[in-house]
C-alpha cells in the first residue's frame, strides 16, 4: 500500500482528502492533528491518528518510510494571524520547516503543501498567474516564506515538492468555528437559524471559489503526475462573484428575505482574488463542481451540524 501523511488530517481540506485517500483504496493513511483548529470526530476511523504539533521533533518518527505528505496543516485566519505574529511564524514558518525537516529523516518522496493565494493580496493583475507574488499580511507573509524552505530542502538534500495555492475553499466541513467564519459557513449559519448575517464593508468584494472536492482530485494527481514536481499551481474555479451576490444565490437557495447587516471592513484583505488555472489546466485538471452544486453540499453538513447541536 502507498503510505500517505497528512498534516492537519482533522481541518477541512484534510479530512475530506483522508476520506477520499481511503475510498479509492491503496493507501495507508497517517494524520497529525494538534486540534487546534480541526475536529478528532471528521478524521475517518481507518486514518492512524496522532495528535501532535508540527513543530515538535517528536512527529520525525511518523514520517518514517512515508512515501508522499500533505502538509496542511497552518494557522490560517487572516484576522487571528494579523493580531499574533509571533504565533503565526512559530505555525507557518517554523512548523512548515520542522514537516521539511521530518520528510526528509523519513525518506518521503514527495511533499504536497499548502500555500495560498492570499500570496497575490498586493496584485492588480487578474486573473492571478502564479508569477505575481505580492504578499502584505502576516499570514501571506508566513506562506510566502516556505516556498523558500520548500526550494532549499530541494536544493540541498533532493526533497522533491509541490506548492498549491488555493483560493477560496469552500465545501463539508469548513471550519465555521473560527474567530471570523468563512463567508460561506456564516451566511448558511445565521439564515437557517433565522439571524441576520454579517457583511464586512460594502459586499463588492470578488472571490474566487473552489470547492474541496476539486481541490483533492488535485492533489490525488500531484502524487503520481510527475510534471507537477517542483512546481507551483493556483487551484481555483476561474470565476469570481462578489459578496453580495453570493448572499443573493445562498438566500435563494434557502428560500429566505433575511436581509444581512453591513458592518466595517475587515483591515488586511484584497479587493478581489481570481485565480489564473491555466497550468494547472495544461496538465488535465479542471474544476469539475458548480457553484449551486456544491453549496447545497455545504447546506446539507450545515443542517447536520445544527441538528446535532454542534453549531454555538
Amino acid at each position: 500500500m502507498i503510505k500517505v501523511l497528512i498534516t492537519g488530517v482533522a481541518g477541512f481540506v484534510g479530512s475530506n482528502l483522508a476520506d477520499k485517500l481511503i475510498k479509492e483504496g491503496g493507501y495507508k493513511v497517517i494524520g497529525i492533528d494538534n486540534l487546534a483548529y480541526g475536529v478528532k470526530e471528521q478524521v475517518p476511523d481507518e486514518v492512524e491518528f496522532h495528535k501532535a504539533d508540527i513543530r515538535d521533533n517528536s512527529i520525525y518518527p511518523l514520517f518514517q518510510n512515508s512515501d508522499f505528505v500533505f502538509h496542511l496543516a497552518a494557522k490560517n485566519c487572516i484576522s487571528d494571524c494579523q493580531l499574533d505574529p509571533v504565533e503565526t511564524a512559530e505555525v507557518n514558518v517554523a512548523g512548515t520547516v520542522n514537516v521539511l525537516e521530518a520528510s526528509k529523516r523519513g525518506g518521503v518522496k514527495k511533499i504536497i503543501y499548502a500555500e495560498s493565494s492570499a500570496l497575490y493580496e498586493g496584485s492588480n493583475m487578474l486573473p492571478t498567474p502564479e508569477s505575481d507574488v505580492k504578499p502584505e499580511s502576516f499570514y501571506s507573509i508566513s506562506k510566502f516564506s516556505t516556498m523558500y524552505f520548500a526550494e532549499a530542502y530541494r536544493k540541498y538534500f533532493g526533497l522533491e515538492s509541490t506548492a498549491l495555492r488555493y483560493f477560496c475553499v469552500y465545501g463539508p466541513r469548513q471550519d465555521y468555528r473560527r474567530t471570523i467564519p468563512p463567508l460561506f459557513s456564516s451566511f448558511i449559519i445565521n439564515i437557517l437559524r433565522n439571524k441576520k448575517p454579517i457583511i464586512y464593508g460594502t459586499g463588492e468584494k470578488r472571490r474566487d471559489f473552489i470547492h474541496v472536492d476539486d481541490i483533492n482530485d488535485f492533489h490525488i494527481q500531484c502524487m503520481t503526475d510527475e510534471r507537477t514536481t517542483g512546481k507551483v499551481f493556483n487551484l481555483g474555479s476561474g470565476i469570481n462573484y462578489s459578496v453580495n451576490e453570493i448572499y443573493k444565490i445562498i438566500a435563494e437557495l434557502l428560500q429566505s428575505n433575511q436581509l444581512p447587516i453591513y458592518k466595517p471592513d475587515l483591515p488586511g484583505e484584497a479587493f478581489a482574488n481570481l485565480a489564473d488555472i491555466s497550468s494547472a489546466k495544461e496538465l488535465g485538471w479542471s474544476p469539475k463542481i458548480n457553484l449551486e452544486q456544491g453549496l447545497k453540499s455545504s447546506i446539507e453538513f450545515l443542517r447536520m451540524e445544527i441538528a446535532k447541536g454542534n453549531v454555538a
